[in-house]
């Protein structure tokens, strides 16, 4: 395996949470597709956060690997929640997608006529080139959804991150979206959090399930056996499609990781 992020007994936590994550251990290959699932309050983001950099592990290590050499970091794109994005904020698609070029930059330095050109490639690579001068607050949310996609893959990321994309809520472009990414997955690895468990059954290569620990489950041939083993602790109920047993939301009281 062609490794790109190695995690190894790392534990992860805030002052009043200081094991959010407990002896987490993951590898990340540079072809992998991987969906990370778990209960609301298991520690999906605070992973997310560890691997992008944002907090750091109180034990264990987090490693990063760029053709089989170690490295001190790797170019990774980021696409957040939506509930993260200020609509109201006045700018252009043409220059939220130019943004993602934004680490090639000298500081105060104007962008090329090459990386403008570049935002018209990926624009029209999501199916934008129309709505390049529409400001941001104007989008629906499946075509803010294409921006943020083309802003993160824009500068041909080693990595790209993907937190809950289909809390964007455009059914019409879904199945296009997640083709997109499936293109994207020939040159980039992606790691794909999503409580959506039939989606991301559908998509991935693997699955981690996230609930303060991790199980990691090579392929995506999940079972409900192995789903209801892993979430002992946490009796969550899940829809799912296909061969995956088609489940109801059921509220229940007395778990921690749900409150």
């Amino acid at each position: 395996m062609n490794t790109l992020i190695e995690l190894r007994n790392v534990t992860v936590g805030y002052e009043d949470h200081p094991a959010v994550l407990k002896n987490v251990n993951l590898d990340v290959s540079a072809d992998d597709f991987l969906g990370i699932i778990g209960p609301n309050g298991g520690g999906k983001t605070t992973l997310l956060k560890t691997i992008l950099g944002l907090v750091k592990p109180s034990q264990g290590s987090i490693s990063f690997y760029k053709d089989g050499h170690k490295t001190d970091r790797i170019n990774i794109g980021y696409l957040p929640q939506i509930n993260q994005i200020d609509k109201k904020f006045p700018i252009s698609v043409h220059d939220v997608i130019l943004s993602g070029l934004t680490p090639r930059r000298r500081f105060f330095s104007p962008y090329t006529r090459e990386q403008r050109q570049l935002v018209a490639e990926t624009a029209a690579h999501m199916g934008l080139e129309k709505l390049l001068d529409r400001p941001i607050g104007a989008l629906s949310g499946g075509q803010l959804q294409r921006v943020l996609l083309g802003r993160a893959i824009i500068d041909q990321p080693d990595l790209l991150v993907l937190d809950e994309p289909n809390s964007y809520v455009d059914k019409r472009f879904e199945n296009n979206f997640y083709k997109l990414l499936e293109e994207i997955n020939h040159k980039t690895a992606i790691v794909l959090v999503s409580h959506d468990v039939g989606t991301v059954i559908s998509l991935v290569k693997n699955i981690a399930c996230v609930n303060e620990g991790l199980h990691y489950h090579a392929g995506a041939d999940i079972t409900s056996s192995w789903l209801e083993s892993t979430y002992s602790s946490c009796p969550i109920e899940i829809i799912g499609h296909g061969d995956f047993p088609h489940r109801v939301l059921e509220k229940h009281n007395g778990c921690d990781c749900c409150k």
